[in-house]
């Protein structure tokens, strides 16, 4: 561990829903991070008041404020302990994700509220996801490791043909750079996004890709997650048509018809398990390991990461490119094969047949 308790670290990096990077002192015996409580805020998005941990008008009471200091210094995975979001720490690479409130996802899956987020285009631009509010919305998340890359110019088809009935596709590519995306969204109109960080994967319970979320005109999710496809390329080896999927989304979008009533709807799809929370976490850490070039910190999170979510391909496929290996060879056939015979288990709805 990074040496003696309170020796200070030049600066850490924390991944919440933002990146922020603070001085910060390390804690071994604690496991932990302690930071002056002026940086909690840069830190966690936290503000430590008479009232409890507070952000905005949200404020979570605490009964012992003793036990999130020390030496008049914050553990910072105490406070994201008191406020409910786990958290992983490396140490000797001054890294710390921490999961976003559980809060959000229920809302997802079961409220049939559409979490907001804001994440970059290829070119560096943030765009939140109220910039299509008011349009029926397609999120379709992809990836350059994954086949459904070559997906994009049918989505960009389908946007097209209803872009005058109000409705938008946007994609999300659950990847590591712009620069990965790139040679795949050329040519296209239709917003391409990235998610360095996995946000997306943790606030919808997203599992695979690539998977599909319907959100209506008001920020409600007409159709939870779902496997789906924009075109036939690789129909052969998934088993699955993307004709069936791509009418009942013409039929939403002109005529209003839901495939699921509401009721059908809210937790049709399971929330993440604690593990597949932390395996995010570790995700997160190795993801930023690797931007740095650590390859040692990379490897020993992403391994961790794949020990705690084996069925999850956003975590486990996600992390082959990061240790070397082909997301596309023997080894990832293999373990695909394995995941099939367990029945594909992944946090969404199957691809919809013709008979659907």
């Amino acid at each position: 561990m990074a040496g003696d308790k309170g020796e200070r670290v030049p600066e850490i990096t924390v991944m919440t829903d933002v990146v922020a990077t603070v001085d910060a002192v390390a804690d071994p015996d604690r496991g932990t991070f302690l930071v002056a409580p002026a940086d909690l805020g840069a830190a966690l998005g936290w503000e430590l008041k008479p009232s409890g941990l507070c952000r905005g008008d949200i404020c979570v009471p605490v009964r012992d404020m003793d036990a999130l200091s020390v030496d008049g210094r914050l553990d910072l995975v105490a406070v994201a302990a008191a406020v409910r979001q786990p958290a992983v720490v490396d140490l000797d690479a001054g890294l710390m994700a921490v999961a976003l409130p559980a809060e959000l996802r229920r809302r997802a899956l079961h409220d049939l509220e559409a979490p907001p987020f804001t994440l970059p285009d290829l070119d560096g631009t943030p765009h939140a996801l109220s910039e299509w509010a008011g349009r029926k919305r397609l999120l379709v998340t992809f990836s350059s490791w994954c086949g459904c890359r070559y997906d994009l110019p049918g989505w960009q088809a389908l946007h097209d043909e209803l872009e005058a009935d109000g409705f938008t596709v946007i994609a999300v590519a659950i990847d590591q750079s712009a620069e990965d995306v790139r040679p795949f969204a050329e040519g296209l109109t239709i917003p391409v996004l990235y998610d360095p960080h996995h946000l997306l994967t943790e606030l919808y319970a997203i599992s695979n890709v690539p998977t599909v979320v319907w959100i209506d005109e008001e920020d409600r999710i007409a159709r939870p997650n779902g496997e789906a496809f924009g075109t036939d390329i690789f129909a052969d080896f998934t088993g699955h048509e993307s004709a069936p999927h791509l009418e009942l989304v013409r039929r939403w979008v002109r005529h209003g018809e839901l495939p699921l009533e509401p009721a059908e709807a809210r937790d049709a799809v399971a929330d993440l398990t604690d593990d597949e929370v932390r395996a995010r976490l570790h995700f997160r850490i190795a993801a930023e390991a690797h931007r740095r070039g650590d390859e040692a910190t990379t490897r020993a999170h992403v391994a961790e990461a794949g020990a705690l979510a084996p069925d999850d391909l956003t975590v486990w496929r996600a992390g082959m490119p990061l240790i070397g290996e082909d997301p596309f060879g023997q080894d990832f056939l293999d373990r695909y094969d394995q995941w099939r015979a367990k029945g594909s288990p992944a946090h969404a709805l199957p691809s919809v047949r013709t008979e659907d």
